[in-house]
């Protein structure tokens, strides 16, 4: 097995548990890349797992389920971890039982909900922390809101995920890095980030599912939260070119995947080679 620029990769043949990314490696908006389905059963006949990791907040888990099964993926609840998940689980072990001020999409709202998370919208001194979701359905009342929250009251402020661009079928839109920025511009105050590059939600679901970093392999189509995110876990990663980091991006960070694929049909044909 070679990757892009010809670099052995048999050690892929040794993994087991599979984390994807999703918007940009295996699908773009609604539409499934080519390869990936032949790509997951690959990994069912090895007797391997995959799970979708995703840092986009702003589907619950019950929508990414109907999402991909409507692509021709079979998927569950334990198919997923969200950065919302992710989020979920740190509120609740540095802010028990606190009031959230949450901004975000309903379905994001709801799964906060489910999750055990009290949380408003509207700007109020009792709530305690601050969380932010990608938000696909932003307006300006919900940026005055959290602007509000930012200035009138010194409260830990979070966000669910780094990322400056969300990709669609022409191009990308602004993730939630991205409206950080806009807030830190009104505010001066910018988040803690919960989701990938910080290595939380991999370790989470290798002690959850008990795989070793040895067996696990991340892939994703950005190098500074996919990738980084596999590298500070300290497991195998794959960068595949199908969505925001090109062979230019590639060549000016510092970090670097262990193996660069064209895209999950390239890899998954060189796995069944």
């Amino acid at each position: 097995m070679q990757d892009y620029f010809g670099k052995n990769s048999d050690s892929l043949k040794d993994k087991k548990l599979f984390l994807f990314d999703m918007d940009g490696t295996i699908y773009m908006d609604n539409d499934i890349f080519d390869g990936t389905l032949d790509l997951l059963d690959y990994i069912d006949s090895i007797g391997g797992k995959y799970v979708f990791i995703t840092n986009n907040s702003s589907k619950s888990v019950d929508a990414y389920i109907q999402k991909v099964r409507n692509m021709g993926i079979k998927a569950n609840e334990l198919n997923f971890y969200t950065s919302t998940q992710a989020s979920a689980a740190y509120l609740k072990k540095n802010y028990p039982d606190q009031l959230v001020f949450a901004m975000g999409t309903k379905s994001f709202l709801d799964e906060l909900g489910k999750l055990g998370i009290k949380y408003t919208t509207e700007a109020t001194d009792k709530a305690k922390v601050i969380l932010m979701g990608y938000d696909n359905e932003l307006n300006y009342e919900k940026l005055t809101n959290i602007c509000k929250m930012l200035t009138f009251y010194d409260l830990p402020y979070i966000a669910t995920n780094p990322d400056l661009v969300c990709p669609v079928s022409f191009g990308y839109v602004p993730d939630c890095g991205s409206v950080a920025t806009i807030i830190k511009n009104a505010t001066g105050k910018y988040p803690i980030f919960i989701g990938k590059p910080e290595p939380t939600m991999i370790e989470f679901v290798m002690d959850s599912l008990g795989y070793s970093k040895q067996e696990t392999v991340v892939l994703g189509d950005r190098i500074y939260t996919d990738i980084a995110s596999g590298l500070n876990a300290g497991v195998c990663t794959i960068l595949v070119l199908s969505g925001e980091a090109t062979l230019k991006t590639l060549e000016e960070e510092s970090r670097q995947p262990t193996f660069v694929y064209e895209n999950v049909r390239v890899l998954v044909d060189d796995l069944k080679r």
